[in-house]
């Protein structure tokens, strides 16, 4: 379940809720119109996506997926000091789209744990960006990779960075899901 709400000078509130059991929970709070004192961290892509959906934005979604949930941002850009803003999709529709389209398809993602609540067109700055929320995937869907090879296409998020898995990561990950009852 994904909660979203507009709250006094424009936070946006992400709760991700990880475990329905537990109802362990990620939040996540993004001031949309004042990214500038955002940086990409382990919780945060952005993502210019000018040219159209980028190609790693899969690498991310499986990152954050395999590791802790985190924010993609579409329509955003770092600055020469790290920090983010705003640049004005076009056509953000498309995008969006063009995301589900490829996200529901097997051939490309291994499992979709999104809902529609999760992603979602924002102003941020004035500006129209994509907001994608990725919870955890639970322990009985991991791995989620990208491609038909589990092994290669494996990631987890460290830093503002998405790593390729070791194939004993993959593999230990495919046992812990067997372990889920």
């Amino acid at each position: 379940m994904l909660y979203m709400q507009i709250m006094p000078r424009f936070l946006f509130t992400v709760v991700i809720y990880l475990d329905k059991k537990h109802m362990k929970r990620a939040d996540i709070m993004l001031d949309l119109n004042n990214l500038g004192i955002y940086k990409e961290d382990n919780r945060i892509e952005a993502k210019e996506a000018m040219g159209g959906l980028p190609h790693s934005i899969w690498e991310t979604y499986s990152a954050f997926a395999n590791t802790a949930g985190g924010i993609i941002l579409l329509g955003v850009a770092e600055a020469e000091d790290k920090s983010l803003y705003p640049i004005d999709l076009d056509v953000p529709e498309k995008l969006v789209t063009e995301f589900w389209d490829i996200i529901n398809n097997p051939e490309y993602v291994s499992r979709n744990i999104l809902t529609e609540e999760n992603v979602q067109i924002r102003r941020a700055e004035g500006k129209r960006v994509i907001v994608i929320a990725v919870p955890q995937a639970e322990q009985k869907d991991k791995p989620v990779y990208i491609g038909r090879d589990v092994l290669h296409g494996t990631y987890i998020r460290c830093g503002e960075g998405d790593y390729r898995c070791s194939a004993e990561a993959v593999k230990q990950m495919i046992e812990d899901s067997k372990k889920v009852f």
